[in-house]
């Protein structure tokens, strides 16, 4: 597989990207310093979808409640184990369909940016999970010591296209322990959820906030995420910001105890949405786009 490698025109940042690979970012280094968790490295992805780096969650972010749901005025059946479908420990279908996937076109290359285009209506297979016809794009550019993902989805069919996918951008700090990491996080409503990751209905306002990763572990979920809205990490001498610059309503925080890894996760809509409801659409005739930027 080509691993495809972006530098930045102004400054020493690095990305690399495996487009056979899912689309997988795999690396975002300064001058060197890899800053995006590998956990168990690229293979593991291939193999059993085991996410590194910065992988596509598509076409739903996170977890769904169910193996069926009903979308658009279309019923869906899951199945686990076929169709890229793959269970969480509860048996909860999770991150979508597109791990590893190695159906994406490169369309555009240059030093510094990266095009390539995934057209999801043509594998039988993707619309077995998820039947709404339609071409998937990610453009990513790196440019002023920022990494920036821009998605487009557009319809093919006559079928609007439920946006609720997402990003889960593995971050870390090599040089400061764990505990000394200083995250910060916008105006937010948390989520309740229950025992298997699921929303409840029940929620609170969140003022921004700036603190200690500490021993906090997090694997919460918000929404009511605006625009423009910026979430970081730092420690020492390096800050990593997580910009929602559009589209991404919704977020995930994942910084389990087990690892130096922080994950500010933008998501089209909460958790579970493709069930529940709360999505917006790619409406034939008007591609949707959403935007997300990482700067170092």
């Amino acid at each position: 597989m080509r691993i495809v490698t972006l530098t930045d025109p102004s400054s020493p940042l690095a990305a690399q990207f495996v487009p056979e690979a899912g689309m997988i970012g795999t690396s975002l280094t300064d001058s060197g310093v890899e800053l995006l968790g590998q956990r168990r490295g690229l293979q593991a992805y291939l193999e059993a979808g085991k996410t590194m780096g910065i992988p596509i969650l598509y076409p739903w972010a996170n977890r769904l409640g169910a193996n069926t749901y009903t979308a658009e005025d279309v019923t869906v059946t899951l199945k686990p184990g076929e169709n890229g479908v793959r269970p969480d420990p509860n048996g909860l279908p999770i991150h979508g369909v597109l791990a590893a996937y190695p159906g994406w076109r490169i369309t555009a290359e240059s030093e510094n940016e990266l095009t390539a285009e995934l057209d999801f209506g043509s594998d039988p297979r993707l619309l077995a999970s998820f039947p709404y016809p339609h071409v998937l794009t990610v453009a990513v550019g790196l440019a002023e010591r920022a990494l920036t993902l821009h998605t487009t989805v557009t319809a093919t069919g006559d079928t609007a296209v439920p946006l609720c996918f997402g990003f889960h951008p593995y971050l870390r700090l090599p040089d400061v322990a764990r505990g000394e990491w200083i995250i910060e996080t916008p105006p937010l409503r948390h989520l309740r959820l229950d025992e298997r990751g699921l929303p409840t209905g029940e929620s609170e306002s969140q003022l921004a906030k700036e603190e200690p990763l500490g021993d906090k572990a997090f694997d919460d979920a918000y929404d009511q995420v605006t625009d423009g809205a910026v979430f970081a990490v730092s420690g020492g001498r390096r800050r990593l910001e997580v910009h929602f610059d559009r589209g991404y309503p919704a977020a995930q925080i994942f910084a389990p105890l087990a690892e130096d890894v922080v994950c500010f996760e933008p998501m089209t809509a909460p958790t579970d949405a493709l069930s529940r409801g709360g999505y917006r659409c790619a409406r034939p005739g008007h591609p949707a786009v959403a935007e997300f930027s990482i700067r170092v």
